[in-house]
Parts: C-alpha cells; structure tokens; sequence
C-alpha cells in the first residue's frame, strides 16, 4: 500500500515528516520509532501488516533523520546531535501522539514500538504517558545516548505491557533486555540467535513481524 505523507511540527519547532497507514479497526494504532542511522521507511513492510490486521500505524522520521532535517534555526542532522539533542527526540515522539489525538485515537487505543534508540525512546515515551497500553521494544539498551531504560521501565505502571526482543549476538541489547526484565519480571521477551540488531531482526527472523502482531492483540490491542 501506499502510505499517506504526513508532517507536523514540534512545540519546539521541528518539522516531521511521517508515514500513515491507515487501518480499519476503530480507536486502535501504532506509532513506530526507528534506529540509528534509519528512517521511517525502515518499518514500511511491518506498517503494511499491520494495517492488513486492521491497526492504524505512524512512522515518523525522527528529527536529523530523513526528511525531518529542518530546525528553527536551518538544517539539522542527527550525526552532530550532542546526548542532549538526542535525548530531545522524546519531543517528536510526544508531537506523534498530539497528531493521532487529532485524529481521534486516544492513549489507551496507542501502542509504541521502537528498534535500538527509538525502543529506549518507546519505554521513556510510555512511563510518561501512563495510558500507553503497549511498548514492544526491539533491541533495547540500557543508555543509548543518554536515553534511559532502567528508571523508566521502573515508571511504568503494572497495567502497562512490554515485549522485549534481542539477539544473543547484540550482546549489549540481550544483557539490557535480561536486565529490564529483571526489574519487570512480567515483561515478555523474544531472544533469538544470529538475528541482528532492531529492524534487521525482520531479515532473519521472517516469523518475527507476525508474532509482534500476535502479542499486540492478545496482550492489549483488543483486535
């Protein structure tokens, strides 16, 4: 399918730049958050599937990435963002869900999925957003570039579901996901050998974007 070229801009002035694919299950989406150096085209055939389940899915350029390159004060680009200017993505992430809220989603309808940074970014975003039903975590890490996962997946209220997936040979993402589940002891995991890390765990592992699905309707989506 086709997605739908979408742009929004920031409380603090970026532009984003998405990827809309819209399903026919009422109330019910998906935001997806890439990893560095992707883009949001990285989620395309996953976005496709989900809106073949019927779920709505947002995949944006996150700011410095793809077409999301124009500041306040002229181009940006993720490769001389500073852990500060990493850490602000959270502030696209947060404008996401401002533009599904206009379109009639609320938190409780809205799950995150995110691969490496962007599955640190998907855990901070929904121990803020406390409605957040769902995160799927893709090759998580305990900091990456100064965001966090440890203290917000502590945040997290017990309602709130998280599947953490990682390959034993990302060796930094399986000791984060083992970690994370240590302090969430309910929290899912899928670990896989030779599979890579983020979204190329979709190359290796075909099965894995059917079972993110799978999980999504029996844990919280209501599909």
């Amino acid at each position: 399918m086709i997605p739908e070229r979408i742009t929004f801009t920031t409380d603090d002035g970026v532009v984003i730049v998405g990827d809309w694919y819209p399903g026919t299950k009422f109330g019910r989406a998906v935001l997806l958050l890439h990893m560095m150096p992707e883009t949001r085209d990285s989620w395309r055939v996953f976005a496709e599937r989900l809106a073949s389940a019927g779920v709505s899915a947002l995949a944006i350029d996150e700011r410095g990435h793809g077409e999301s390159t124009k500041g306040p004060k002229g181009p940006i680009d993720f490769r001389a963002f500073s852990d500060r200017e990493q850490r602000e993505k959270i502030i696209d992430v947060r404008a996401a869900l401002d533009w599904l809220k206009e379109r009639g989603f609320a938190e409780a309808g809205i799950a995150v999925v995110g691969a490496s940074i962007g599955a640190n970014l998907a855990i901070a975003f929904a121990a803020e957003n406390r409605e957040i039903p769902a995160v799927i975590a893709l090759s998580p890490g305990l900091d990456y570039r100064g965001v966090t996962t440890e203290d917000r997946v502590a945040a997290l209220r017990p309602e709130q579901k998280i599947l953490l997936v990682a390959s034993a040979e990302d060796e930094r993402s399986f000791v984060a996901c083992r970690a994370l589940r240590n302090l969430r002891p309910d929290a899912d995991i899928l670990e896989f050998e030779h599979a890579g890390h983020g979204t190329r765990m979709f190359d290796a592992q075909p099965d894995l974007m059917d079972d993110l699905i799978v999980w999504l309707k029996s844990a919280v989506m209501d599909l």
